[in-house]
């Protein structure tokens, strides 16, 4: 796989900005994807993007834990323009591998810019412009680009640093302390004890590839979590490919049957949770044996799917568990000791690691310092509108997935409806597109961006107060339902009286 970055243009001064029509910021899978469609759906427009680090691939290539995967099906998560052929359940590196393809094979690598990080973004309605301050970290410089519509595409939360809970006596563990996000290169732990805080699908990953090599490795969590383990495998698509179905077809019929069953499944976590909560249980015990104690440890008292269903490839967490090689530990942290942790229980559980899989950072818009004619922008006062565009802020785009289905899923839809509207205003002859509330609409009460009880994520209720605003009413609506919006958005009406046009 060619990971080479691309060359490192040549500078440019602020007073001779980068000009693009589309300037796309972030190269992970939904950049890639938006870069896509626009050259297929508005083949006049030119565009760049700008990636902060230093080779593609986003959370695919920051990330370096052991055993990182994806945690949705390569089916789903892989795009719809480029069929997947391997296991479901991907490793980074096979992930990476597809990108790269994607970029040669959709000419798209020649328009990214590699080591740019946005600063600033500030919209001039007089000019119906964009212009970043971007810093060129290879070259250490600030430099400026234009643009006339701005697409984020840079994830949703902070590459930089995750998410770790102040713990008591933190600075007296003498062992090391690792936060996934930040994983040494050269961290060996041979047989050494291992304590991993957390229980979601970062710790399902880290436990059963550590498991192999390290002394033993224990999972403490707080409270349980659902997971689904399944086989790695996809029997229909092989069926299909040893009847010499052509792969397109294969990956359409692998794309229609996963979300069908998601759509089974979602339905149920609403409407037959308990009935899905014991099937989830005994399929734990089935991996686990029956004298396994279930009950703390993979019994959540919440409903499913009310927080992200982790996925057990082959049901690995589970087999590194039965086999000795792994535990799991329900407790509250007492303290921090020099050894290890002490717990409310009064045990102590000794370790020379201990890895802080507490989640992260949500980051608002990139963490960039928006304004509007020299005004600042507070996204926590807008309106998002469909969860694309937002109130009051002109020209802008945002890409936030489904927390339930697939990312891409959502990235992709999003980027059909961004060329739609480009395509819509240069038929209109409009420069500048602002989503407004209509008279009808300002009496709405505000709501989360995302339901709490829809989906109760510990990264989403710590940040929701920083998050757009939705209603109760379209085009105020971002209902996190894939199956619902594949018939709302493709045809979502652009004249509505929502998007002022000038």
């Amino acid at each position: 796989m060619d990971m080479a970055t691309a060359p490192t243009p040549a500078r440019r001064s602020a007073a001779d900005p980068v000009h693009v029509d589309v300037l796309i910021v972030g190269a992970g899978i939904s950049g890639i994807d938006a870069a896509y469609h626009l050259q297929q759906q508005c083949t006049g427009k030119s565009f760049t993007l700008l990636e902060t680090q230093e080779t593609f691939g986003g959370t695919w290539s920051t990330h370096k834990y052991p055993g990182i995967r994806s945690d949705s099906d390569l089916n789903t998560f892989g795009y719809k323009w480029k069929p997947w052929k391997g296991v479901p359940i991907a490793t980074a590196p096979e992930i990476l591998k597809y990108l790269d393809e994607c970029l040669d094979e959709q000419d798209i690598r020649r328009h990214i810019r590699f080591s740019h990080e946005v600063k600033s973004a500030s919209f001039s309605r007089e000019d119906a412009l964009w212009t970043l301050e971007v810093h060129d970290r290879a070259a250490n410089e600030i430099v400026t680009f234009a643009c006339n519509f701005l697409w984020m595409c840079q994830g949703y939360y902070r590459h930089s640093e995750g998410y770790t809970p102040d713990f008591p006596g933190m600075e007296d563990f003498e062992g090391e302390l690792i936060h996934p996000q930040n994983w040494p290169e050269d961290l060996d732990y041979t047989d050494k004890e291992v304590v991993v805080i957390g229980s979601g699908a970062t710790a399902a990953t880290i436990i059963p590839a550590m498991a192999k090599t390290c002394g033993h490795i224990t999972m403490l969590q707080r409270s349980p979590t659902y997971f689904a383990a399944r086989p790695n495998r996809d029997e229909l698509a092989e069926t299909l490919r040893t009847l010499e179905v052509p792969e397109e077809w294969i990956h359409e019929i692998s794309r229609r049957r996963v979300l069908h069953e998601q759509k089974i499944i979602t339905h149920r976590s609403f409407n037959d949770a308990e009935a899905l909560r014991n099937e989830l249980i005994e399929g734990a015990k089935a991996y686990l044996g029956q004298d396994f104690p279930v009950d703390p440890h993979f019994s959540p008292s919440y409903r499913p799917w009310r927080q992200r269903l982790a996925l057990l490839p082959d049901g690995d967490m589970f087999r590194a568990i039965r086999k000795g090689n792994a535990s799991v530990v329900t407790d509250q942290i007492d303290r921090f000791t020099k050894d290890g942790i002490l717990l409310k229980s009064g045990k102590e559980l000794k370790a020379d690691i201990i890895i802080t899989a507490t989640g992260f950072n949500m980051s608002v818009m990139g963490d960039v310092a928006f304004s509007v004619d020299g005004e600042p922008v507070d996204f926590a006062k807008s309106w998002a509108h469909r969860g694309i565009l937002f109130s009051g802020v002109p020209n802008l785009a945002w890409v936030f997935g489904y927390l339930r289905t697939s990312w891409t899923m959502r990235a992709d839809m999003i980027a059909a409806f961004v060329c739609r509207l480009l395509n819509h205003m240069e038929e209109k002859g409009a420069k500048i597109v602002t989503p407004e509330l209509r008279e009808s609409d300002r009496d709405m009460p505000e709501l989360p961006l995302v339901d709490p009880e829809n989906f109760n994520a510990g990264y989403l209720t710590r940040s929701m107060h920083l998050m757009p605003k939705q209603g109760d009413r379209q085009p105020w609506i971002f209902s996190q339902d894939y199956y619902r919006e594949r018939d709302e958005i493709p045809a979502a009406d652009l004249e509505d009286g929502t998007l002022i046009y000038r």
